[in-house]
């Protein structure tokens, strides 16, 4: 694989990261508040906006090592009607735009609740856009091995689990910046901190389960397709191999089994810090297992025609 393909690899998994925790933050900032109110709630989150940005802001770093001449980038924006490309790149500057306002203002605390939430969902509504127009990009009929109803779930799926996962972190790392540099009552985040990772646990849980039900049903129906469709497959499951089960495990491990132990520990107060390492391991698990997974996905095409 060359640099180009590497580039896609960091962007759409940064890029679909960032839409995944996004939303998940906002889910959790909105429970915190009804659980604890305004102020604890803001202490447990506002902190992951930065961090969601910056990850955001490397994922389109990235994404200009994908085009030949960097600095022409504005000429993808251009056909909008017709170019799912431009639609993408659209999709994603306006999330970047709209997410930097909604941190600026929440940082701030710049005009009232309900406003901040308005453009919080805006930008939720245009991650949700670019992760679709995202898909859209890989559902080429000279592509057999992109153009699959397998592609967008797999794009939704590694948003929402790479997503929750990145929350949970991001919490941790609050909690303990919060520990060591606040003289404050820590009961209450202590509380959101384990209810949150309880839900983050089962998230994972889930969204585990949908890709190991998504795979076979891909690899099936890639077996039963034309010619080129066919060649992938021995690709994935011939030299190819040993990356599918390496994903597989580490995914499993991470999102399965630390999952477990997370959800086990978060029902007992005082193991924020088994929490934490726990946590870590499965994002760094599940991380390396979707790079896997994505490099899988460039690497095993095989195109059509010429």
């Amino acid at each position: 694989m060359n640099i180009r393909e590497w580039a896609l690899i960091t962007f759409t998994i940064l890029a679909q990261m960032s839409v995944g925790s996004f939303l998940v933050l906002g889910i959790v900032h909105n429970y915190a508040i009804k659980k604890a109110g305004m102020k604890e709630a803001d202490r447990l989150s506002d902190r992951a906006l930065f961090a969601i940005g910056f990850v955001l802001l490397l994922g389109l770093a990235a994404s200009l090592f994908h085009l030949g001449v960097p600095w022409k980038a504005y000429r993808a924006v251009t056909n909008l009607s017709t170019s799912w490309l431009s639609r993408e790149i659209f999709c994603g500057v306006l999330f970047a735009g709209f997410g930097a306002i909604f941190a600026f203002m929440q940082w701030r605390k710049i005009g009232s609740f309900g406003l901040r939430n308005i453009f919080a969902w805006i930008a939720v509504l245009i991650g949700l856009a670019l992760l679709y127009s995202m898909s859209n990009v890989y559902l080429l009929a000279t592509e057999p091995s992109w153009n699959s109803l397998a592609t967008p779930i797999s794009f939704f799926t590694t948003s929402f689990l790479l997503g929750s996962l990145a929350i949970g972190v991001a919490f941790v790392a609050n909690y303990s910046y919060i520990q060591r540099n606040q003289n404050v009552e820590l009961d209450i985040q202590r509380e959101l901190l384990r209810d949150s990772l309880r839900w983050i646990a089962i998230a994972s849980l889930i969204l585990l389960g949908v890709e190991f039900v998504v795979l076979p049903i891909y690899l099936a129906s890639l077996a039963a397709g034309p010619v080129a469709a066919i060649q992938s497959v021995k690709l994935i499951v011939g030299p190819y191999a040993w990356v599918l089960v390496l994903r597989l495990v580490l995914e499993f491990v991470g999102a399965g089994i630390f999952a477990l132990f997370l959800y086990k520990n978060a029902l007992s107060a005082g193991r924020e810090k088994v929490l934490g390492n726990l946590v870590y391991g499965a994002f760094a698990l599940v991380l390396v297992a979707e790079v896997l997974g994505r490099f899988l996905f460039y690497a095993a095409r095989v195109r059509i025609g010429i």
